[in-house]
Formats: structure tokens, C-alpha cells, sequence
């Protein structure tokens, strides 16, 4: 059972509650030098290990692609390409453009914005298939301008996951998955050439190999469990709140679902609803062992304190279930999430899936200071100078005292050989 709690008892239990994740540094290192040192066959040797399938090749053939979208079929085909066409349009607004000016006669600075060259996605296996987590990594990259895209993904992979790739403008998959997948995108292996960034959730051991492996090349973000908070008023059905808390609650065992209300009895009602729906999930197991140890409901006075705990959590997804959304943005009230749902009609699901915003996100409180995947994950800035003869003697005699300044000689002849 969900508790029920004031803003007191829920620090309490927030103190008291500790997500158990094991140290796996030691054998993601080992895992990461043995894909270094002897790369396919290493990975092979894993992918026979952790998932028991012996590989031939690890990367997927036409043949193969032709037989998924043969066995995904043409309507779910279709969703997928719709669903693509959504979040192509949000991100294609992200795209910028460099820019160049002249402050002064003689002076020319500006910025150019290049596409990496190659990256890899890290799509998740294990006890769900995400074609939605292709389609939000893919499409920025393709967006950016990327000039290879590849996934990595566990081999036993579902056709969905094949079609989404097709879909998105992927051009190459590759049947591994866990840290193996991590270091042979990050180091390159005879059949995997390496990647400038790699993208993309998993579990422990692949938030544990990305960790590792930056500094070689680049990561979005260490992922975390996925988290949900809903600030809903006296006025929301509560059938929904309950839906939408069971939906995030779904996703994992350490997935958190907190629901802030002003009304108690909103609060009872949820919970009795999360009790009705949970048993019907296929997933009821991961959404009970989640809720009765992740979740909570939080009973304050009015909606400037539940926001204020809003920012304090810093979630993932927070669904504003209230008459007038827009004004918590507007007035720029909530400063911390990761993405927000505004209104009682744009269930988190939305976001996941459909709506064009992408569904990758901080987790972890890091929506702090972190953002939401997109097109400038997949670039990268380089900036220029130009200054002709005059320009540089006008500005020399500043650049010489400057350097001298910090004790670099150097810095100061070198500015001061051209001005003389």
C-alpha cells in the first residue's frame, strides 16, 4: 500500500529510504579491458555468457532487417513512422546555426556548429522492448547531421527494435548488449569501429561502463531509475492520477511514483485506485515491489508548496494536474524537471512515445542542471578569430600586459613580435 503522507513525514522517509545498487566498477572495468584487448571474440564470449546466444556476426543483416519489418507489419510500421514524424518536427526546432560578426574594423570571430561523425545508441533489452528509445536517440542525431548512426542492443532482438532503426535512418546494428556493447563502441573492435559519443539508457552495468569509458569518447548522461511527480489539485479524477503513477511504476523495481495533492481525500481515493489497477498490469510484480517502495503521496496546504518540493526532488517527468498550468511555467515557478506535462489531459505516456519531445531525461535530481536529449547532444562547437595587421597592433599592447601579468612571457612575445 502506497502511503500517505504531510510534507514532514515524507523527509522522514526519504532518509530513511536507500536504493540498494551494487558496485559492478571492478567487473566493468575487467569486462572493458577484455573488449579492448581482444574485441569481437571477447564480446562474443559475453553475449554467450550473460545472454546464452552464440553469434556468428554481430552485426544484423539485410536479411534480417527485410524479416523484421516483414514480421513487425505494416501497421505498427506506420505508428512508428507517425511517431517519427513528431518528434522530427520538436527537435528539428533545436538546430542551430553557427554565427560570425566584426566587433571592430579588422576583427572577424565566430562559431561553427559541426556534426559529430559517428555515434552509437545504446538501445535497452532485458524485460521490455523499446522501439521508442531508437526513434528519441536516432532522429536528433539524424537531425545534427551525423554521418554514421549506430545501434547497439541485446541479440535477442525484437523486430519492433529493428523497424524503428529502419524507420529513424539508422545505418548499422549490432546484435551486443551490457558493458561489452559500451567498450566496443567506445574502443572499436574488427567489426565495430568506435564512436565519438554514445547515448542512450540500460541498466547498472551499462551506467556503470559508460561511466568508465568518458574521456575516450563522449556520453549523454549516467541514467538512472525512471521517476514520476504528479502536483495535482482537488479537481482531477482520481482513476487517472493512479493510472499515470502505475505507468512509471511499471517500468522497473527502483522506479519511483510520487503524487503531491492538496486534498486528503484525493489522496485516499488515488490509493485506492492504485490498488484496483495494479493488479491488472502485466507488469503488476515490477509496479507492486515499486510502489510499496518507491512511492508515496504527499498530502501539503497548498500548490506553492508542492512545487517547492517539486524543485527540491528535481524529477524526471512531472505532470502539473492542475486548472492553469501554464502559469507555473510562465511565471518560471518550476525551475527543475526534466520535462513537464501541463494540464490533466497530457498523461506522461504521451511523452514516452508520441507527442515529438524527447523522452530521454535526468534522472536522479540531476534536472538541476542537466536537460532532456537533443540535437546539441550531437554536436559539437568550434569558435574562430581573425584579425588582420592593424588590428592586431591597436590590440597588441593590451594582449602583452595581460600575459605578463599571469607570468607568461611567451604568451607576451608572441603578441608583441607582430605589433612592433
Amino acid at each position: 500500500m502506497i502511503p500517505i503522507v504531510n510534507r514532514d513525514e515524507f523527509e522522514r522517509l526519504r532518509k530513511r529510504r536507500k536504493v540498494n545498487v551494487p558496485d559492478v566498477s571492478e567487473a566493468v572495468r575487467e569486462i572493458i579491458e577484455n573488449v579492448k584487448q581482444n574485441g569481437d571474440k571477447a564480446v562474443k564470449e559475453y553475449e554467450k555468457k550473460f545472454d546464452g546466444i552464440e553469434l556468428d556476426s554481430l552485426e544484423v543483416t539485410q536479411s534480417e532487417i527485410d524479416e523484421a519489418l516483414n514480421t513487425t507489419g505494416e501497421e505498427f510500421i506506420a505508428l512508428l513512422e507517425r511517431a517519427a514524424k513528431n518528434i522530427y518536427e520538436f527537435h528539428s526546432h533545436q538546430k542551430q546555426n553557427g554565427f560570425m560578426f566584426s566587433p571592430k574594423e579588422g576583427v572577424i570571430l565566430g562559431q561553427r556548429v559541426i556534426p559529430l561523425k559517428r555515434v552509437g545508441l545504446y538501445v535497452p533489452g532485458g524485460t521490455a522492448s523499446y522501439p521508442s528509445s531508437v526513434l528519441m536517440n536516432a532522429i536528433p542525431a539524424k537531425i545534427a547531421g551525423c554521418e554514421e548512426i549506430f545501434i547497439a542492443t541485446p541479440p535477442t532482438i525484437k523486430p519492433e527494435i529493428i523497424s524503428a532503426a529502419h524507420v529513424a535512418g539508422v545505418n548499422r546494428i549490432f546484435k551486443m548488449g551490457g558493458a561489452q556493447a559500451v567498450a566496443a563502441l567506445a574502443y572499436g573492435t574488427e567489426s565495430v569501429p568506435c564512436v565519438d559519443k554514445i547515448t542512450g539508457p540500460g541498466n547498472v552495468y551499462v551506467a556503470e561502463a559508460k561511466r568508465q569509458v568518458f574521456g575516450k569518447t563522449a556520453i549523454d548522461m549516467i541514467a538512472g531509475p525512471s521517476e514520476i511527480l504528479i502536483i495535482a489539485d482537488n479537481y482531477n479524477d482520481p482513476a487517472y492520477l493512479a493510472a499515470d503513477m502505475l505507468a512509471q511504476a511499471e517500468h522497473d523495481k527502483l522506479a519511483t511514483a510520487i503524487l503531491i495533492t492538496t486534498s486528503r481525500r484525493m489522496a485516499k481515493n488515488v490509493s485506492a485506485h492504485i490498488e484496483s489497477q495494479i493488479t491488472k498490469l502485466e507488469r503488476h510484480d515490477i509496479a507492486r515491489e515499486s510502489i510499496d517502495n518507491n512511492g508515496a503521496i504527499i498530502v501539503v496546504g497548498t500548490l506553492d508548496a508542492a512545487v517547492t518540493i517539486a524543485n527540491e526532488l528535481s524529477p524526471e517527468h512531472l505532470e502539473l494536474c492542475v486548472a492553469s498550468p501554464f502559469d507555473f511555467i510562465t511565471k518560471n515557478e518550476i525551475r527543475n524537471a526534466g520535462s513537464v506535462f501541463l494540464g490533466r489531459y497530457s498523461p506522461e505516456a504521451l511523452g514516452d512515445y508520441y507527442a515529438g519531445a524527447n523522452h530521454t531525461l535526468p534522472t536522479m535530481g540531476t534536472a538541476r542542471f542537466a536537460s532532456p536529449l537533443s540535437v546539441d547532444d550531437f554536436v559539437k562547437k568550434s569558435q574562430y578569430i581573425y584579425y588582420t595587421e592593424e588590428a592586431l597592433r591597436k590590440d597588441s599592447e593590451d594582449v602583452v600586459n595581460f600575459a605578463k601579468r599571469e607570468g607568461l612571457t611567451g604568451h607576451a612575445e608572441s603578441a608583441a613580435i607582430r605589433g612592433e
